[in-house]
């Protein structure tokens, strides 16, 4: 048996050049998604899939993020004295909703360096990676189910989304075959992975995607794992070089079919919002009819 996830890594490092001038002063993670910042998004998928220990690898003007998790005594005694319960329980859930800690990346040597960061907090337990630009719908729950897997393959376990072949390009890509057990459809094993493979060469269609849980053994990988696609430590690298060491599990992946909001570019953010928002009961009702009267305006 496999010891129970409590632990979540957050690589929060990033400086969101995509979205300057909003990201000149504020971190990219801090951007609204509706009412709530991006990050928070992430923070209660941990906690629902009972990730409680959350680490956020972070970098130089970050503070707005512990901000954001930590206590405003004094707005919050004067939602209270103002009787703005309903506001007040938002803000406190913020604060309330994990213990989270951080630690600064230091030099920007890519996502495996960020992982590696997390070394002397995790130790030798297995764990989740969790990256902001991707929101998963809580209906649909990919964590759970990635957990599930480690648990009973003892294996590490990436999250994959097919994509269109055109845009294979943009992503790490999975080379993958099926298991051997017909009840886990949704489960292959990976055999190869390429990061960002050049136009019209990509092995697949299986696109990694923003979660991961590890085994900690991926720490001693990725300290001896140079430097590769665009002078950056890739994660991807050393999750191949686990894959081909099945005395440490290999590594499988979930093929995600559910609803996934990426607001990792200015397009797909926007679209995020929309999609989030009709959905919600205080927005839905109202958004929708203006929604479907706008768009009977476009040509």
């Amino acid at each position: 048996m496999t010891q129970r996830l409590t632990k979540a890594v957050i690589p929060a490092a990033g400086l969101g050049t995509r979205f300057l001038p909003a990201t000149k002063a504020m971190p990219k993670e801090m951007l609204p998604v509706v009412d709530k910042p991006a990050i928070q998004y992430v923070v209660e998928e941990a906690v629902a899939s009972g990730l409680t220990d959350v680490l956020m690898i972070t970098g130089r003007n970050k503070t707005a993020l512990e901000n954001h998790f930590d206590r405003v005594g004094e707005l919050e005694a004067r939602l209270q004295a103002k009787g703005d319960i309903e506001r007040l329980a938002k803000v406190e859930h913020s604060t309330d909703l994990a213990e989270v800690h951080y630690v600064r990346q230091g030099d920007p040597l890519g996502l495996g360096h960020a992982v590696l960061r997390a070394q002397m907090h995790v130790g030798d337990q297995a764990f989740a990676v969790l990256l902001g630009d991707d929101i998963i719908d809580p209906r649909d729950p990919l964590l759970d189910r990635m957990i599930d897997v480690h648990e009973r393959l003892d294996a590490s376990v990436i999250a994959l989304l097919e994509v269109d072949p055109a845009q294979a390009h943009l992503y790490g890509i999975a080379t993958v075959e099926a298991t051997d057990d017909p009840n886990d459809s949704d489960v292959v094993r990976v055999t190869g992975l390429v990061e960002k493979p050049a136009p019209g060469t990509a092995p697949s269609n299986f696109a990694v995607i923003g979660r991961y849980v590890l085994r900690p053994e991926i720490f001693g990988i990725l300290a001896n794992t140079p430097p590769g696609k665009g002078g950056e430590i890739q994660l991807t690298d050393a999750l191949l070089e686990l894959a081909h060491q099945p005395a440490l599990g290999g590594v499988y992946g979930v093929v995600f079919r559910g609803r996934r909001y990426d607001t990792g570019d200015r397009l797909d953010y926007i679209k995020a919002i929309v999609q989030l928002a009709v959905e919600r009961d205080d927005l839905g009702p109202e958004l929708r009819p203006w929604l479907r009267e706008f768009a009977s305006r476009l040509d």
